[in-house]
């Protein structure tokens, strides 16, 4: 689909789909560390991530403490707040669950400025959180852009299960059915699929991430946030 015409789809708020291929639930690595030493962040030391991977490790690191119970809790004094007040630089950018239970910023040790965040039932990638993203990497630099769901998803429960549910509940059935229906309606299989369903759609629908993947300037990965243990599982994409 040409960029032009996938531009003027975004813009009149029309949701977009690329066809989907059954994908096969691959393993998935833990993404915090077993031992992981506790050293000040670059919102600390002044220090900013040169490119996407050195980004991604630094998220990495912070969930690694996170689970090791030795959080620094980087950025969270009202030093900090009056700091960034005037602008921001987050360095890494999340199209994340609504679930009360995954604090972005507490569950990858940052605090005020260090991530952008977007959050949604079922972390899906409608036209209005793909331009806030496009936002959060193209304007304000963000060099890595993470994919996060969360296991025990009551959105991808409810895909599954079907039926009918209050309000407006069910628009959110249309973005996540093609995961449901690449793991054949089984639940924690799905939450994985659907983490790269969305982050597909990222890539794909927009011409701005995309832009920035080719000239290197961002990585977008997906992850799943234990709700048991804290940890977050890298899903390969």
């Amino acid at each position: 689909m040409a960029a032009s015409l996938v531009a003027r789809r975004l813009m009149s708020g029309i949701a977009i789909t690329q066809p989907i291929r059954p994908v096969a639930v691959s393993a998935v690595r833990p993404m915090a560390a077993t031992a992981i030493g506790i050293r000040h962040l670059f919102a600390h030391s002044g220090a900013y991530p040169a490119t996407p991977d050195e980004a991604l490790k630094y998220l990495k690191e912070g969930n690694g403490r996170f689970v090791a119970g030795k959080s620094a809790s980087p950025n969270r004094d009202l030093e900090r707040v009056k700091s960034v007040a005037a602008g921001q630089k987050p360095f890494a950018a999340f199209l994340a669950c609504a679930d009360s239970r995954v604090p972005v910023e507490i569950i990858f040790d940052q605090g005020f400025g260090d991530v952008f965040v977007t959050r949604v039932a079922g972390n899906i990638a409608t036209p209005e959180l793909i331009g806030s993203l496009e936002f959060g990497t193209a304007v304000l630099g963000a060099k890595v852009l993470m994919v996060l769901g969360h296991t025990a998803c009551g959105a991808v429960a409810a895909t599954a299960k079907g039926g009918d549910v209050p309000g407006v509940i069910s628009s959110l059935y249309y973005h996540i059915k093609p995961a449901v229906r690449a793991c054949g309606g089984a639940v924690e299989p799905s939450i994985e699929e659907n983490v790269r369903v969305q982050a597909r759609q990222l890539a794909e629908v927009s011409p701005v991430l995309a832009g920035l993947i080719k000239e290197g300037k961002l990585k977008i990965v997906g992850g799943v946030y234990d709700l048991a243990t804290g940890t977050v599982k890298e899903i390969a994409l």
